[in-house]
C-alpha cells in the first residue's frame, strides 16, 4: 500500500459522517500524494474559512482560490486540499464539483452567486402560516434541478393548519406545482414528518433554503436534535422573520447525512437555468412536443397544444404564464452574460492590438 492511498483511507474513515468516499479519495489522490490534507468546507468567512479534516476543523486561507469569477470561488460545501502546517494555513485548491448551486444575484447584474456545492437533496421549505407563492416555489424548484441536486419541497409549521382538509388542498396545489418532485407536511412543534424527513436526507448532502420566516433554522434544529441555529419570531402580519441565519454553514446530522444551512433569500434569480425550468414545467414541455410548429411560441399559433391544454382546462393558465415569465427572464440573464463574455473578449482584443502597435512603433523608432 502506497503511502498516498494509506494515508486516503484514513481520512475517509473520519471524514465518512461529511461525504467523504471513494470517489473522492480517487480524485484527491494527486493532492495527498503532494502531502495536503482534504477537508470540507463547512463555512466562508472574509477570505477565510473552516475546513472539516480528519483531525478536525482547522482556519485556512482562500488567498489561492479567489479568481475573480464568483462562481469559481471556494464555498461551503467544497472539497478542499489544505496545507499540513503553517501560520496561517491555506487552501491551495478545491476538487471538481459534482453539483453546484446557483442564483443570479441581481435582475440587474449577470453575475452568479454559488451558495452551496456538492449538495445530494435541494430542501425548499415553505411556511404554510402565510399564504403559498407558488411562483416562487416554482423559481426555487429550478435553480435547484438546475443545480444537479434532487428537490425536495418541506411545507413547515403544518400545526397552524388544523384542518386536515383545508391542508389537503394546499399539498396538492404545491404536488401540482412541482411534478415529480416529493412534498412533506412538517411542524418542528409538534414533530410530525421530522423523522421522515430525516430518513430521506440521511447519507448524502442536503441545503437548505427559503425566505426569511420559513422556518429553516427550527427545521435545522429539529433534524440536528438540538438548538445549534438561532431562532426568531415571525411577523404576524405576514409571517416574515429576520435573517436568522447570516452564513452557509455545512453540519453533520446524528441520523447520518449533513446539511448546509443558508441565510433566507431575499431574491431568487436564475442564471442560466433553462433546463431547470424545463423540468418545473416538464408537464408544458411535454405538450409543447405535440404543437404543429416546432418553433411554437404558444401565443397564438395554429396546432398549438399547449394553448389547447388551458383552453381545455388540463393545463392551469397560472402555470403557462409563470413558465413564460421565467423563460423571459433566463434569456434576459442569459443575453447579459453573453455580452459582459463579448465585452470582455473585445477589451483584450483592444489591449493586445494596443500593446501590439506599441511594440511596432518601438520597433521602427529603434530602427531610425
Amino acid at each position: 500500500m502506497t503511502l498516498s492511498s494509506s494515508f486516503q483511507n484514513s481520512s475517509a474513515h473520519a471524514l465518512a459522517a461529511f461525504g467523504w468516499d471513494d470517489e473522492w479519495a480517487a480524485e484527491f489522490a494527486p493532492y495527498a500524494d503532494q502531502g495536503l490534507l482534504p477537508g470540507r468546507v463547512v463555512r466562508v468567512d472574509r477570505g477565510q474559512c473552516d475546513v472539516m479534516t480528519a483531525d478536525g476543523v482547522v482556519r485556512a486561507d482562500t488567498a489561492f482560490v479567489t479568481p475573480h469569477d464568483p462562481l469559481r470561488v471556494i464555498c461551503t460545501g467544497d472539497w478542499a486540499a489544505v496545507e499540513p502546517a503553517g501560520t496561517p494555513r491555506y487552501v491551495k485548491t478545491y476538487l471538481p464539483r459534482r453539483t453546484a448551486f446557483v442564483r443570479s444575484t441581481s435582475s440587474q447584474r449577470s453575475e452568479g452567486q454559488i451558495l452551496a456545492a456538492n449538495v445530494d437533496h435541494a430542501i425548499i421549505a415553505v411556511s404554510l402560516a402565510v399564504e403559498l407563492d407558488l411562483g416562487r416555489i416554482e423559481r426555487f424548484l429550478a435553480l435547484a434541478w438546475e443545480s444537479g441536486a434532487q428537490p425536495l419541497i418541506v411545507l413547515t409549521k403544518a400545526d397552524l393548519v388544523p384542518d386536515p382538509t383545508t391542508l389537503g388542498y394546499l399539498v396538492r396545489d404545491v404536488e401540482t406545482t412541482a411534478p415529480g418532485v416529493q412534498v412533506l407536511t412538517v411542524s418542528s412543534h409538534t414533530g410530525e414528518g421530522t423523522d421522515v424527513l430525516a430518513a430521506v436526507v440521511a447519507g448524502g448532502t442536503s441545503v437548505l433554503l427559503g425566505i426569511s420566516g420559513a422556518g429553516k433554522s427550527t427545521l435545522a434544529n429539529a433534524l440536528l436534535g438540538a438548538d445549534v441555529m438561532e431562532v426568531q419570531e415571525t411577523r404576524e402580519v405576514d409571517g416574515k422573520g429576520r435573517h436568522t441565519t447570516t452564513t452557509r454553514n455545512l453540519l453533520a446530522l446524528p441520523g447520518g447525512g449533513v446539511l448546509i444551512d443558508t441565510p433566507g433569500l431575499r431574491g431568487v434569480g436564475l442564471f442560466d437555468a433553462e433546463a431547470g425550468v424545463g423540468q418545473v414545467f416538464s408537464e408544458i414541455e411535454g405538450y409543447a412536443a405535440q404543437c404543429r410548429f416546432h418553433d411554437c411560441a404558444h401565443e397564438a399559433e395554429p396546432g398549438c397544444a399547449v394553448l389547447e391544454a388551458v383552453a381545455g382546462g388540463a393545463l392551469p393558465e397560472r402555470r403557462l404564464e409563470s413558465y413564460r415569465k421565467l423563460l423571459r427572464e433566463n434569456e434576459r440573464i442569459v443575453a447579459k452574460t453573453d455580452a459582459r463574455l463579448r465585452a470582455e473578449i473585445r477589451r483584450d482584443w483592444r489591449q493586445k492590438s494596443a500593446e501590439g502597435r506599441a511594440n511596432y512603433s518601438a520597433k521602427r523608432g529603434g530602427r531610425v
